[in-house]
Parts: structure tokens; sequence; C-alpha cells
């Protein structure tokens, strides 16, 4: 039989008419569909703001583009005064500079978060965990300060000369301290908070069954680590390094104080070396000509797009390690 719903009644057990929403539950609905436009019209301000600031980029650029062609993409020779930009060395310096802090702060990063939630007491967690996010509430120009009266001194005095006895084409001969090795340590400090904090936050989503779980199998204290905890992290870790690389790119303090400010490309990771970010940096205030000005909008556009690239790229790395891990 059908289910049929009695009408409301009142206390004398009289049916109440039923008639349309109350102006109450108009107005709440009225403010839920208002509410609701205001987040997805908030949501979709950011593909706006992306997408207008890569077109007014473009439209600053249209002049280097139209004057260097594609020169200036495969070129690594920049000179106002002639008119010739090139921006092969400063995306040299900007790539290598962000891989040398990823290479540094990812694996290291990771194992502070390991350590914090898997082998660290419970009542140290939280104080070591606050002690190393400090460290992403320091200005960047203290790093660069830091790194420009501490770190360059010991490169140039005790580090590069043992660097340079290393066989190979990294290592080649000592400088000054400002390298594209130091930029690399700076700026790998500076990204290691990052790491740290959202591979923290993924270790702790793992529930702790599974690390029960694997014990229970027989497994080690490691392997249980490494099959309940590692693998099906995968996918955070990777979001933490692409966070992380993305803040590596666009720094520019830091680094202009201590990569050396020289645009060039050389294997030689103990050379200076000069980035995008800080090569606009420098130039923006003395650039007098549209030339020079459309050159560093170019390198801006440049930038935008490498960030954009290597986050879509990421995001497909994520995917295609969801699939595996849901496998």
């Amino acid at each position: 039989m059908p289910l049929v719903l009695d009408p409301p009644k009142n206390a004398a057990g009289q049916a109440l008419p039923v008639g349309p929403l109350s102006s109450t539950k108009k107005r709440r609905a009225t403010g839920d569909q208002v509410f609701h436009g205001l987040v997805a019209g908030s949501a979709g301000t950011i593909p706006l703001i992306a997408v207008a600031m890569l077109a007014l980029l473009g439209v600053a650029s249209m002049e280097c583009f139209r004057t260097q062609g594609l020169a200036f993409f495969l070129k690594q020779d920049w000179d106002p005064v002639h008119g010739s930009y090139g921006m092969l060395a400063f995306a040299y310096g900007t790539l290598a500079s962000s891989l040398i802090a990823l290479l540094i702060a990812g694996p290291v990063g990771v194992g502070i978060a390991l350590a914090i939630t898997e082998f660290t007491h419970p009542k140290v967690r939280e104080l070591a965990a606050w002690l190393v996010e400090t460290l992403s509430a320091i200005p960047s120009v203290i790093f660069g300060l830091w790194g420009m009266f501490v770190l360059a001194p010991l490169m140039r005095s005790h580090i590069e000369p043992l660097l340079t006895r290393i066989p190979g084409p990294f290592f080649r001969e000592a400088g000054t301290g400002l390298s594209l090795l130091s930029a690399g340590l700076v700026v790998s400090i500076m990204i290691l908070p990052t790491v740290m904090a959202v591979c923290r936050e993924v270790f702790n989503a793992i529930p702790v069954s599974m690390r029960e779980s694997a014990m229970a199998l027989g497994s080690t204290r490691w392997e249980s680590v490494r099959l309940a905890v590692l693998a099906p992290s995968m996918p955070g870790i990777i979001g933490a390094l692409i966070l992380a690389m993305g803040r590596a790119l666009g720094e520019t303090m830091a680094v202009t104080m201590v990569i050396g400010n020289r645009a060039e490309i050389s294997s030689n990771l103990l050379a200076p070396s000069d980035s995008l970010a800080s090569a606009i940096a420098n130039q923006f205030t003395e650039a007098t000509t549209s030339g020079h000005l459309s050159a560093l909008a170019a390198l801006g556009f440049v930038l935008f797009l490498i960030t954009m690239i290597l986050n879509m790229a990421a995001q497909g790395l994520v995917w295609l390690v969801k699939r595996r891990v849901g496998a």
C-alpha cells in the first residue's frame, strides 16, 4: 500500500491547513540562493584573475616578442643598451636554483615530518613541529641577509674549497660564495616548512588501524611505516613538493641577495647566476625605454607560464599516483 502522510494537527487534534511556504522559509531560501551565488562568484574570480594577469603580461610583452622573436627564448645575451634581450640565462638560474632547493628540502622535509609523526614522543611532537614551522614566518629579506653575512663567507672560506676537490663539471672553480648553490641552499631552508607542514598533515590523516594491521602481519616498524604510511601518502607528498616548488620559483629578495646576479649559463654550481624574478626586481626601476620594460614584462610572462605548466604537470602526476595507489 502507498504511504500516506497525515496532515499536521493542532493540540485539539484538528488538521491544520497546508498552504504555501511561509515568509520566513521564503527568506531562508532566498538567502541560500544569494549565499550560493556569492560563493560561486568568489570561486570563479580565481581563474578570472589568473587569466587577466596572463593577458596583461602578454599585452605588455608584445613589443619584446615582436622585436626579438623566437631568439628571446633561445639566447642568453641581455643587453639593454643595444636592445638585445634573451631570457635563457635567467630561466636556467630560476630552474636550477629551485631544483637544488627541492632536492635538499624535499627529502629533509619528508624525513622531519615522518620523524615527528611516527618516531617522536607525543609530548615533543608539537614543539618540534612548531620550531620548524616558525621558519615560515621569517621574512625573506632576513634569509637573504643571513645568506650574505653568514652562508656566503662560510661557502667561500670552507665549503667551496672542499667541493672543488670533487671531480666533475659541477664544482670546477671556487668563487665569492655568492653562487647558484648558495641561492639553492637559502631557498631550501625557506621551503622546508612548507614540505614539512603538508607532509605532517598527510601522515596524521592515515588511520592508526593501517599501521596496526601492518604490524599484526609481522612487519617491522620501518616496513609498517613504508607500506602503511608512505605508500598511501604519496599524492600528498607530491602535493607538498608542488607547493614548495611554486614558492621556490617565485622567490625574489633572498635569491637576489645571494645568487650573484650575473646572467650566464654554467654547469659550475659555484659560479654566480641570475633568476627571472631577480632580474625583474633589479632592473625594473632602471628601465627607461619601452623595449626594456617590455622585455622585463616578458620575463614575468615566462615565469607565470613556467609556474602554470609545472603545476598542471604535477597535478597530472598526482592523478596517476592516485590511480596507482587505488589499484
